[in-house]
Protein backbone atom coordinates (compact mmCIF):
# COMPACT_ATOMS: atom_id res chain seq x y z
CA UNK A 1 0.00 0.00 0.00
CA UNK A 2 1.88 3.43 -1.24
CA UNK A 3 1.13 6.57 0.99
CA UNK A 4 2.39 9.99 0.61
CA UNK A 5 4.90 10.34 3.47
CA UNK A 6 4.13 13.06 6.34
CA UNK A 7 7.05 13.16 8.60
CA UNK A 8 5.02 14.23 11.72
CA UNK A 9 2.93 10.92 11.74
CA UNK A 10 6.28 9.44 13.09
CA UNK A 11 7.14 11.92 15.48
CA UNK A 12 7.05 11.18 19.11
CA UNK A 13 6.80 13.77 21.64
CA UNK A 14 5.50 13.15 25.40
CA UNK A 15 5.79 16.14 27.93
CA UNK A 16 5.46 13.94 30.77
CA UNK A 17 8.61 12.23 29.52
CA UNK A 18 10.06 15.33 29.45
CA UNK A 19 9.15 16.35 32.88
CA UNK A 20 10.46 12.49 34.07
CA UNK A 21 13.86 13.35 32.44
CA UNK A 22 13.93 17.18 34.50
CA UNK A 23 12.49 15.20 37.71
CA UNK A 24 15.31 12.80 37.54
CA UNK A 25 18.08 15.46 36.88
CA UNK A 26 16.56 17.85 40.30
CA UNK A 27 17.56 14.60 42.00
CA UNK A 28 20.69 13.76 40.41
CA UNK A 29 21.87 17.54 41.58
CA UNK A 30 20.41 16.89 45.11
CA UNK A 31 22.96 14.04 45.99
CA UNK A 32 25.41 14.25 48.11
CA UNK A 33 28.67 15.20 46.76
CA UNK A 34 31.93 12.47 48.54
CA UNK A 35 35.18 12.12 47.69
CA UNK A 36 36.42 10.42 44.54
CA UNK A 37 36.43 7.40 44.87
CA UNK A 38 33.55 6.83 47.20
CA UNK A 39 35.10 5.37 50.19
CA UNK A 40 32.69 2.24 50.41
CA UNK A 41 31.98 0.00 47.97
CA UNK A 42 27.98 0.17 47.01
CA UNK A 43 25.85 -1.51 44.36
CA UNK A 44 24.19 -0.25 41.15
CA UNK A 45 24.47 1.31 38.01
CA UNK A 46 23.73 5.00 37.27
CA UNK A 47 25.04 8.18 36.14
CA UNK A 48 27.98 9.91 37.94
CA UNK A 49 29.36 13.58 37.55
CA UNK A 50 33.03 14.54 38.48
CA UNK A 51 34.18 17.48 40.05
CA UNK A 52 37.88 19.27 40.22
CA UNK A 53 38.50 22.22 43.50
CA UNK A 54 42.58 22.16 43.04
CA UNK A 55 44.80 24.32 41.56
CA UNK A 56 45.34 24.34 38.02
CA UNK A 57 45.88 26.90 35.27
CA UNK A 58 43.95 25.32 32.74
CA UNK A 59 40.81 24.43 35.60
CA UNK A 60 41.03 27.51 37.71
CA UNK A 61 37.49 29.10 37.01
CA UNK A 62 35.95 26.13 37.54
CA UNK A 63 37.60 24.91 40.39
CA UNK A 64 36.83 28.20 41.88
CA UNK A 65 32.88 27.79 41.38
CA UNK A 66 33.08 24.41 42.90
CA UNK A 67 35.30 25.38 46.19
CA UNK A 68 31.97 27.56 46.36
CA UNK A 69 29.41 24.99 45.58
CA UNK A 70 29.90 22.28 43.22
CA UNK A 71 27.96 22.95 39.68
CA UNK A 72 30.92 22.89 37.20
CA UNK A 73 31.38 19.08 36.60
CA UNK A 74 34.60 18.51 34.69
CA UNK A 75 33.24 15.12 33.69
CA UNK A 76 30.10 13.43 33.36
CA UNK A 77 29.62 10.00 32.74
CA UNK A 78 27.68 6.82 32.75
CA UNK A 79 27.58 3.04 34.52
CA UNK A 80 25.26 0.63 32.92
CA UNK A 81 24.18 -2.84 33.45
CA UNK A 82 26.04 -5.62 32.49
CA UNK A 83 25.11 -7.06 28.88
CA UNK A 84 23.48 -3.97 28.23
CA UNK A 85 24.86 -3.41 24.54
CA UNK A 86 23.77 -7.17 24.62
CA UNK A 87 20.66 -6.85 25.42
CA UNK A 88 21.45 -9.54 28.34
CA UNK A 89 20.50 -7.30 31.13
CA UNK A 90 20.79 -9.47 34.15
CA UNK A 91 17.29 -9.53 35.78
CA UNK A 92 17.91 -11.22 38.81
CA UNK A 93 17.89 -9.31 41.86
CA UNK A 94 20.10 -11.77 44.14
CA UNK A 95 22.55 -10.88 41.19
CA UNK A 96 24.21 -7.05 42.72
CA UNK A 97 25.60 -5.00 40.07
CA UNK A 98 28.77 -2.95 41.07
CA UNK A 99 29.23 -1.20 37.65
CA UNK A 100 28.78 2.10 39.22
CA UNK A 101 31.06 1.71 41.74
CA UNK A 102 33.59 0.34 39.34
CA UNK A 103 33.56 3.26 37.22
CA UNK A 104 34.26 5.71 39.86
CA UNK A 105 37.00 3.88 41.29
CA UNK A 106 38.57 3.23 37.75
CA UNK A 107 38.75 6.79 37.23
CA UNK A 108 40.15 7.27 40.71
CA UNK A 109 43.08 5.59 39.33
CA UNK A 110 43.36 6.79 36.68
CA UNK A 111 43.90 10.13 38.12
CA UNK A 112 46.25 8.68 40.44
CA UNK A 113 48.59 7.60 37.72
CA UNK A 114 48.57 10.87 36.35
CA UNK A 115 51.69 13.41 36.81
CA UNK A 116 50.09 16.24 37.08
CA UNK A 117 46.41 15.64 39.21
CA UNK A 118 45.95 14.75 43.09
CA UNK A 119 43.41 12.84 43.18
CA UNK A 120 42.55 15.32 46.51
CA UNK A 121 41.15 17.32 44.23
CA UNK A 122 38.53 15.29 42.87
CA UNK A 123 34.86 14.41 44.30
CA UNK A 124 31.73 13.10 42.67
CA UNK A 125 28.45 12.77 42.81
CA UNK A 126 25.91 9.81 41.56
CA UNK A 127 22.32 8.64 41.04
CA UNK A 128 21.59 5.53 40.96
CA UNK A 129 19.48 4.12 38.41
CA UNK A 130 18.20 0.41 38.83
CA UNK A 131 15.58 -2.09 37.80
CA UNK A 132 13.23 -0.33 35.11
CA UNK A 133 14.61 2.98 35.68
CA UNK A 134 18.19 2.17 34.29
CA UNK A 135 16.54 2.94 30.62
CA UNK A 136 16.84 6.65 31.59
CA UNK A 137 20.98 5.99 32.38
CA UNK A 138 22.27 7.32 28.58
CA UNK A 139 19.00 10.13 28.54
CA UNK A 140 20.14 11.45 31.61
CA UNK A 141 23.90 11.45 31.32
CA UNK A 142 23.36 13.06 27.69
CA UNK A 143 21.17 15.96 29.16
CA UNK A 144 23.77 16.50 31.90
CA UNK A 145 26.64 16.89 29.76
CA UNK A 146 24.60 19.15 26.86
CA UNK A 147 23.43 21.31 30.13
CA UNK A 148 26.98 21.28 31.41
CA UNK A 149 29.10 20.50 28.46
CA UNK A 150 32.23 19.21 31.32
CA UNK A 151 35.25 20.38 29.68
CA UNK A 152 36.61 16.46 29.65
CA UNK A 153 33.17 15.33 27.91
CA UNK A 154 32.96 18.49 25.02
CA UNK A 155 36.49 19.82 24.45
CA UNK A 156 39.52 17.39 25.84
CA UNK A 157 39.01 13.48 24.93
CA UNK A 158 39.78 10.25 26.29
CA UNK A 159 39.26 10.45 29.93
CA UNK A 160 36.65 7.92 29.99
CA UNK A 161 39.09 5.71 27.68
CA UNK A 162 39.89 2.21 28.28
CA UNK A 163 43.29 -0.22 27.93
CA UNK A 164 42.68 -1.02 24.30
CA UNK A 165 44.94 -4.24 25.02
CA UNK A 166 47.19 -6.14 23.86
CA UNK A 167 47.89 -5.74 20.21
CA UNK A 168 45.86 -2.37 20.05
CA UNK A 169 48.69 -0.23 20.72
CA UNK A 170 48.74 0.76 17.30
CA UNK A 171 46.26 3.84 18.41
CA UNK A 172 47.72 7.23 19.36
CA UNK A 173 47.35 8.93 22.79
CA UNK A 174 44.00 10.59 23.35
CA UNK A 175 43.99 14.69 24.38
CA UNK A 176 43.40 13.77 27.94
CA UNK A 177 47.02 11.52 28.00
CA UNK A 178 48.97 14.23 25.95
CA UNK A 179 47.53 17.11 28.76
CA UNK A 180 47.68 14.55 31.63
CA UNK A 181 50.94 11.87 30.78
CA UNK A 182 51.27 9.02 33.34
CA UNK A 183 48.82 6.01 32.16
CA UNK A 184 50.73 3.21 31.80
CA UNK A 185 48.75 1.43 29.03
CA UNK A 186 48.51 5.40 27.28
CA UNK A 187 52.28 5.47 27.44
CA UNK A 188 52.06 2.13 25.12
CA UNK A 189 50.48 3.58 22.39
CA UNK A 190 52.77 4.39 19.40
CA UNK A 191 50.55 6.40 17.04
CA UNK A 192 51.17 10.27 16.01
CA UNK A 193 49.78 12.01 19.53
CA UNK A 194 48.22 14.97 19.37
CA UNK A 195 50.34 18.19 19.67
CA UNK A 196 50.41 19.07 23.94
CA UNK A 197 50.75 23.25 22.64
CA UNK A 198 47.72 22.73 20.62
CA UNK A 199 45.86 20.48 23.32
CA UNK A 200 46.82 22.88 25.76
CA UNK A 201 45.03 25.47 23.64
CA UNK A 202 41.85 24.07 23.29
CA UNK A 203 41.58 23.53 27.38
CA UNK A 204 42.04 27.51 27.91
CA UNK A 205 39.30 28.26 24.74
CA UNK A 206 36.85 25.98 26.52
CA UNK A 207 35.94 29.02 28.26
CA UNK A 208 35.31 31.24 26.08
CA UNK A 209 32.50 28.79 24.23
CA UNK A 210 30.89 28.22 27.90
CA UNK A 211 30.34 32.30 27.63
CA UNK A 212 28.90 32.25 24.28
Amino acid sequence: MNRDFKREEHVYSSEAFEEIIKDTIRFFNGTPVIKLPPPEKFHGTGVYAIYFIGKSKLYSKLAAQNRIEFSMPIYVGKAVPRGWRQARIETQSSKKSYELNGRLNEHGRSIEQVNNLSIEDFYCRFIILENAASSLISTVEAALIRYYKPIWNTQIDGFGNHDPGKGRYNQAKSEWDVLHPGRPWADKCLGDAPNFDKVEEKAIEYYSKKKS
